[in-house]
């Protein structure tokens, strides 16, 4: 979330930050300032208060050791006022923290100077085009037929165990799913990322450090009777190791990968662009992710795209890099890349990665910081898909078919032990 102290210095440029998201914050900055100006008045109260007991507490210990009872006992009577006040001060300063920080989980990061305006990915900016878009036979088929054909992958068994969005993976298809994968975490440890295996439950706290919570709370699945999420991307249970923790300079950067499924109910989503595997419930996900101190993390966003196309480029896939608009921009993001690859049976391009530069607005929420020269200053985090495996596996399928098979990418035959499909 956003710093209250900068709120309060940079108000102006913080409303119209905001307003590149066509995001009007006007009315809930001027309430969190309102409700900050009381918190200070009860913070100075209480601070007088505690200060009026200390020294109460101190006259009382004189008397009882002047033999003084009688007037002891009459300070007493006023230090049992003044705690009263005490109690009622504090609660009222913790109700107004609360208040401030609900207020604060509901204005999104500011955007970067560079983010492009726009409403929609419609608007959102080409940066680069890479590979060669396949021309594919004449009897060429979109992915789901694919998967029927060739029986790699079920999406009525799906259906029938589950439902719509969590497809079985059959054969090859679950081996090529499982190659995916070890290639993935594979090109990731080359890299300098450390492997972790965490939890795919997260509780309510780890849902507000990385901002999916209240932002995305309809698009969680909520396990009811413990109150704990289903994670929907390894980003959240990754970022949050590291919250309320103060970190050495030397520490920095951390880098760490894990693969995790990931859950999202997708709400309000529908059309072609929900058919096969463009839009899951369920899907495998490989997550990168990066904390590096502020005055490098553009420098990392860059090298963690770069990273992506690296892998892309392996997997011999066309490929485009977009910078997203204002519009299109995540609730947490200050700057966001989108990784397309270009999918030949459907004729369209599927985002298959997103890597973003949260600033210091997730470690805000995190209590997140690193200790510059004795000073404590909040770190910068960031995070990637690298990758997510439904849109890859469709564009592998989709793109490398012919009329013998479908052929697998000589990166990844190592991982497969399979050269095609068929």
């Amino acid at each position: 979330m956003l710093q209250l102290s900068k709120i309060s210095q940079n108000t102006d440029s913080i409303i119209k930050g905001l307003e590149l998201r066509n995001f009007d914050g006007n009315e809930a900055i001027k309430k969190i300032l309102a409700e900050d100006a009381i918190r200070k008045e009860t913070q100075q109260k209480l601070e007088e208060i505690l200060s009026n007991l200390n020294k109460q507490s101190k006259i009382i210990g004189q008397l009882f050791k002047e033999g003084n009872i009688q007037e002891a006992n009459k300070a007493k009577e006023q230090t049992t006022i003044l705690k009263k006040e005490s109690k009622q001060f504090s609660e009222k300063l913790t109700e107004i923290e609360t208040s401030i920080k609900n207020l604060l989980y509901t204005i999104p990061n500011i955007p970067h100077s560079s983010v492009p305006k726009g409403n929609s990915e419609n608007d959102n900016e080409l940066i680069t085009k890479n590979g060669k878009v396949p021309q594919l036979y004449e009897n060429a088929k979109p992915h789901w037929e694919l998967a029927t054909k060739y029986d790699i992958i079920d999406f009525e068994l799906g259906s029938k165990i589950t439902g719509s969005g969590f497809p079985v993976y059959k054969g090859k298809g679950a081996r090529l799913q499982r190659a995916l994968i070890n290639f993935f975490l594979d090109q990731a440890e080359k890299s300098g990322y450390k492997e972790m295996q965490p939890p795919i439950l997260v509780n309510e706290e780890s849902g507000y450090g990385t901002g999916q919570l209240p932002d995305k709370d309809a698009q969680m699945y909520h396990v009811g009777l413990d109150n704990l999420y289903l994670s929907p991307t390894a980003e959240v249970p990754l970022t949050n190791i590291y919250r309320n923790t103060i970190l050495n300079q030397e520490d920095l950067p951390i880098k760490i990968t894990a693969y995790t499924p990931c859950f999202r109910r997708e709400a309000g989503s529908y059309g072609k662009d929900v058919k096969g595997l463009n839009r899951l419930h369920q899907f495998d996900k490989v997550e990168i992710v990066q904390i590096t101190e502020p005055s490098n993390s553009y420098n990392t966003l860059e090298e963690m795209c770069n990273y992506v196309e690296e892998i892309l480029n392996l997997l011999e896939l066309p490929y485009r890099k977009v910078k997203l608009c204002g519009g299109d921009l995540g609730f947490t993001s200050a700057l966001t890349y989108d990784m397309e690859v270009y999918s030949a049976a459907q004729e369209k391009w599927l985002e298959v990665s997103s890597i973003s530069n949260f600033e210091n607005y997730q470690a805000n929420r995190l209590k997140l910081r690193y200790r510059n020269n004795q000073k404590k200053e909040l770190v910068h985090t960031l995070n990637g898909s690298a990758l997510a495996l439904p849109r890859i596996v469709a564009a592998l399928l989709e793109n490398n078919q012919n009329s013998e098979g479908i052929n697998i990418p000589k990166a990844l035959q190592p991982y497969t032990v399979f050269e095609k499909i068929n």
